[in-house]
């Protein structure tokens, strides 16, 4: 399994942080890949750098120059387009063959629409399949997807870390969770109400399946 990291131009927790709240977090890492100003929170995490996309804004021309003096591959693209940064560093960590791929600054930052559309980037089709997470001290973030077939998903973690399940789109049927104190048996979750918020894992590997629709797995740990 080849495991990327993406680092994005939001907020990034101290690597410390990380550790504490997520465990094994970077566990077999083969690749980083950074979006745009992002290469400064890979920096501070200690990473070794492989690639750095976007379109220079937020890193500015000093700050290109510098990571490429460094010997680091920074491959710009024009400010007018499709893709945002994030996005252009995920499918930069596709092309390369990872399987498994970890977020970090996905979240925080001055815009709350970037988080959002960050988000909404775990539903990308070339994610399907593959092991997809956003996380920061505070969180952790996966998209469980049951198109054409039920899907599970483990959630392995601390007894007494915070759950919350949350419909993506319109809704999630036949939900059935394992470990969780607030248990669903075959039930559905609809956009607009909030009943999956804040169950909590009972044992350290609890597990979601869903049989149809999406659904956002949202995890916090019990050390806060």
């Amino acid at each position: 399994m080849v495991h990327a990291v993406v680092i994005a131009d939001g907020e990034t927790p101290p690597r410390a942080a990380l550790d504490t709240a997520w465990p094994d977090w970077a566990a077999g890492v083969a690749l980083v890949v950074a979006a745009d100003a992002g290469a400064i929170g890979a920096e501070r995490l200690g990473f070794a750098i492989d690639l750095v996309v976007g379109d220079g804004d937020s890193l500015g021309d000093e700050g290109v120059a510098r990571f490429r003096g460094a010997g680091i591959d920074v491959r710009l693209v024009p400010a007018e387009k499709d893709e945002s940064d994030s996005e252009l560093a995920l499918l930069a960590c596709l092309d390369r063959g990872a399987d498994r791929i970890t977020v970090l600054g996905a979240f925080g930052g001055e815009r709350l629409d970037h988080t959002l559309a960050n988000l909404s980037l775990l539903a990308m089709p070339q994610l399907a399949g593959r092991d997809a997470r956003m996380l920061d001290a505070r969180t952790r973030v996966r998209l469980l997807q049951a198109h054409t077939a039920p899907a599970a998903m483990t959630l392995s973690g601390r007894v007494g870390d915070l759950v919350s399940l949350l419909p993506f789109g319109d809704h999630a049927e036949g939900i059935t969770t394992e470990g969780l104190a607030y248990p669903l048996r075959d039930e559905p979750l609809v956009f607009g109400r909030v009943r999956g918020l804040s169950n909590v894992r009972t044992a350290p590997a609890a597990s979601v399946r869903i049989e149809r629709g999406c659904l956002l797995v949202i995890e916090s740990p019990a050390t806060l």
